[in-house]
């Protein structure tokens, strides 16, 4: 344990997901496929929503644009380092480090939540009010709500490290996961830790909730809307609202479990610290084009718009 003169931690030990060797090993090999498949399926769907022009016109795919962005960001935030720490012994971090992957990791988090949160209304409008959809859901107002969304995001953080900054840190400084988050922070700090975790879930834990509450809401009346359309129209629907179901309950569940919990600590904590951090940046493009029609077609067309480039140019 590093300590300045004044008994203050300078770094932090992270216990990471094994001790064992040969264990550590195997998951730098698996973690490294999650992080290759997170950076190439999120750029897939930025350059393939760029690329097409109604694509690009589209509000949802707009949205959807920035949440690969974000998602993309995301997987950096921690993974680069856990893999760095598989190939080591010591995985150390220091305060400032520490602090950094905080700010951005709940930056990043809150941030999606509030798009996805902007994605359900988007859905909401096309399928109640189709007929105002594009009067309604304008580029401006896109552009207002991801702003809204990036502002969100930055007060969400700034007050996620402000709690952590102001606590002192004079004992053990041993966190039990892969990386800082507040949960495990806190725990470690010199002083009665009440207060802050009550804040930690009032702010981290309820926005996760009401977000997540509104979403199931939200959805509901759009499935109850669905009742009445044609066939066709409402078998697309559906689809579409299936996959952002399935993207809003890996990104939110998660959340919930981590950050609606103060005072106590489980096993499975990094199991969901894995499935928030790695597993739903991951799966969110896997699941977006797989079950979408749209996004299958756009990126057949930008198959073989380069395919046809690559030949003609060697030609």
């Amino acid at each position: 344990m590093k300590k300045s003169n004044d008994s203050k931690v300078t770094e932090f030990v992270l216990l990471g997901l094994s001790s064992s060797w040969e264990l550590q090993l195997f998951l730098f090999f698996i973690f490294l496929l999650f992080y290759m498949t997170v950076i190439l399926g999120n750029l897939l769907i930025m350059v393939t929503v760029r690329a097409d022009a109604h694509l690009l016109q589209s509000p949802m795919y707009y949205f959807l644009g920035h949440l690969s962005f974000i998602d993309l960001c995301l997987g950096c935030v921690t993974v680069p380092k856990m893999l760095r720490d598989f190939l080591q012994q010591g995985k150390i971090i220091s305060f400032s480090g520490c602090l950094t992957q905080i700010y951005f990791l709940h930056f990043l988090g809150a941030n999606e939540t509030f798009l996805l949160t902007v994605m359900a209304y988007d859905r909401y409008v096309a399928i109640c009010n189709p007929l105002h959809y594009l009067t309604v859901m304008n580029r401006q107002l896109c552009f207002q709500l991801v702003f809204a969304c990036w502002f969100g995001g930055f007060i969400h953080s700034i007050s996620q490290v402000t709690l952590v900054i102001q606590l002192p840190f004079c004992g053990p400084n041993e966190l039990d996961n892969f990386y800082c988050d507040v949960p495990q922070v806190i725990k470690l700090a010199c002083m009665d830790t009440y207060v802050v975790e009550v804040l930690m879930v009032s702010n981290s834990g309820l926005l996760s909730l009401i977000c997540f509450f509104v979403l199931l809401f939200s959805y509901a009346i759009i499935l109850t809307t669905l009742r009445t359309r044609f066939r066709q129209g409402r078998s697309k629907a559906l689809s579409t609202c299936a996959s952002h179901l399935t993207v809003v309950s890996l990104s939110f569940v998660p959340c919930v479990f981590i950050y609606l919990r103060p005072f106590c600590s489980f096993s499975v904590d990094k199991i969901f610290s894995v499935f928030y951090t790695v597993i739903t940046p991951m799966l969110n493009p896997l699941i977006y084009t797989l079950r979408n029609a749209d996004m299958k077609r756009a990126m057949k067309k930008l198959r073989k718009k380069y395919a046809a480039f690559f030949f003609h140019s060697k030609g």
